[in-house]
């Protein structure tokens, strides 16, 4: 199952083209590490580890398929704690249903192929909930340790997957409170790092609008990656919260002290996948906006293990049910997975841009904003207009921008033709107060020749200005 739920995510690995996300670990990751150091201060420092990993990854190269491997490696491995974590809590058919629902997920295949940490994260969090189970099985030291790193890893690769490990808190019992609050304590140290680090940087994050608790009726798609689907497996994970309650209560009520445990287990899993976006929504009204959907992809895995565990509990024909839902959910995610693996399945199609700039002789070029130019850097051949305000080809020390020119004018004097690419709509760089580099090429002397947009938000524009 592991091997499965790899595969599937890294099946959209070398379709969709890298986003401005994907880029930034191109440019952070491809710094001398006294740089990285210097950048983590003013910016992503709390993705540090995470970079840190992609560092030494990239010596092999940063290809699509390169770059993207590690995130589908980590799914496989999550895929195959989640498979266990089944088979702990109830059988190995729960485990195997459970990794089988995770892999068709459009949200696994999405950022499963995404050179970015959530993938690890959800990895680590199914790590956590997997070594907590062995741990309170049999009490030994060693195993309060291998819970402790699984802590710290959830905190290292990215600050809000230690949203899900509240959960973890139902599970405490008075035999194993110390060593517990023990390991939780000292493999939470990272999270308390990264955290001031994250929070003295949250400028980073200023373009992150304030929600309302209307996103929570979001929150099935934003797990699962589509709606239908999403609000299906939602519907059946409540369900294997009941039947594992209801299930053990009647053990419990038969004098067995495994009812007591699985009760706790029903309250934990309800918290792993219910908390995450709670505690999240509160961040954002509490301290600063932070709400986005896919700091809560460590749900994910919660949300197939629950439905799992509801399918395995049918006691007529399992395998049956098991296999009618998840070809019900292939059929119900299939246009969603198509979706992600077209070319702009990440929402920042620079191949189109690079097709629809038509370069003659002389023509340059000017970017919205300067985090664009890393796209059309990996992606362009030596057809492209000049960048006449490029001042260097190393990125600025403080940010993921280039140092640039300021006298838009003068640098493109002589020049009768401008391509101006920006990040966003047509409307959002050509009104009044648009975009400041769009402003200033028409004050240079050039009117608006063509528009095209790459057609989803936030998207692409490309614009030909000439000389008035």
């Amino acid at each position: 199952m592991a091997l499965l739920a790899g595969g599937a995510a890294f099946s959209g690995t070398g379709s969709a083209t890298l986003n401005g996300d994907e880029l930034a670990t191109i440019s952070f990751a491809s710094r001398s590490l006294a740089g990285m150091w210097e950048l983590a201060q003013h910016i992503d420092g709390h993705f540090l580890p995470y970079y840190l990993f992609m560092h030494f990854w990239i010596k092999a190269g940063t290809a699509e398929l390169w770059l993207r491997l590690p995130s589908a490696i980590a799914i496989g491995v999550a895929a195959w704690f989640l498979t266990d974590l089944g088979r702990r809590l109830h059988s190995t058919r729960a485990g195997v249903i459970a990794a089988a629902v995770f892999a068709i997920l459009p949200s696994v295949s999405y950022l499963g192929a995404f050179a970015r940490s959530y993938a690890f994260a959800a990895a680590a969090v199914v790590f956590s909930f997997w070594a907590l189970h062995r741990a309170l099985e049999r009490p030994e030291g060693r195993r309060w340790v291998v819970y402790g790193v699984a802590i710290a890893l959830v905190c290292m690769t990215h600050l809000f997957a230690v949203l899900a490990l509240p959960a973890h808190l139902a599970l405490a019992r008075r035999a194993v409170l110390a060593p517990m609050l023990g390991a939780l304590t000292a493999g939470f140290v990272p999270a308390v790092v990264l955290g001031l680090i994250g929070y003295g940087e949250r400028h980073a994050i200023s373009w992150i609008p304030q929600r309302g608790p209307e996103v929570w009726l979001k929150f099935p798609k934003m797990a699962a990656g589509t709606t239908t689907l999403g609000v299906l497996l939602f519907a059946m994970a409540l369900a294997g919260v009941a039947l594992l309650w209801a299930g053990r209560r009647e053990a419990e009520d038969a004098g067995s002290p495994a009812g007591a445990r699985d009760r706790a287990w029903a309250l934990a899993l309800a918290g792993w996948l219910i908390l995450p976006p709670l505690l999240l929504l509160a961040v954002s009204h509490l301290l600063t906006p932070v709400y986005v959907d896919r700091y809560l992809f460590v749900t994910a895995p919660a949300l197939a293990l629950l439905a799992g565990l509801a399918v395995a509990a049918i006691l007529r024909f399992p395998v049956v049910a098991a296999a009618v839902v998840v070809l019900l959910g292939c059929g119900l995610a299939f246009p969603d997975h198509v979706e992600i693996r077209e070319e702009n399945g990440r929402f920042e199609n620079i191949p189109w841009a690079l097709r629809v700039i038509k370069a003659e002789p002389d023509d340059a070029i000017v970017y919205g904003q300067s985090q664009v130019r890393r796209g059309f850097d990996y992606y362009a051949d030596s057809l492209m207009p000049v960048d006449v305000l490029r001042a260097g080809d190393a990125p600025e020390p403080d940010g993921f921008g280039h140092p640039e020119r300021s006298d838009v004018s003068a640098a493109l004097d002589g020049r009768e033709r401008v391509w101006v690419v920006w990040r966003g709509t047509k409307k959002s760089g050509l009104e009044d107060d648009g975009i400041p580099r769009v402003a200033e090429v028409k004050e240079a002397g050039f009117e608006l020749s063509l528009a095209k947009h790459s057609g989803d938000l936030p998207g692409l524009t490309v614009a030909l200005f000439t000389r008035r």
